[in-house]
């Protein structure tokens, strides 16, 4: 998405303009950045969560099979 630029980027907006109008822009603006933020917020309560499994087994300790 970096490569996009502040041509592009322009366009983009003026694309969002034609088809959303201005008074739309706005509330979806709103939408699109609480949208992100919930993402953003999911997605770091998964990372949390594999890292706290990870943790939990590095402390377990190595069980061996019994030779026979």
């Amino acid at each position: 998405m970096a490569n996009i630029g502040i041509p592009g980027l322009i366009i983009i907006l003026l694309i969002a303009l034609v088809l959303f109008g201005p008074s739309k822009l706005p509330q979806l603006g709103k939408a699109v950045g609480e949208t992100l933020r919930e993402f953003k917020r999911s997605t770091k309560d998964v990372m949390d969560d594999v890292t706290g499994e990870f943790k939990e087994e590095e402390k377990k300790p190595e069980t061996t099979l019994p030779s026979s």
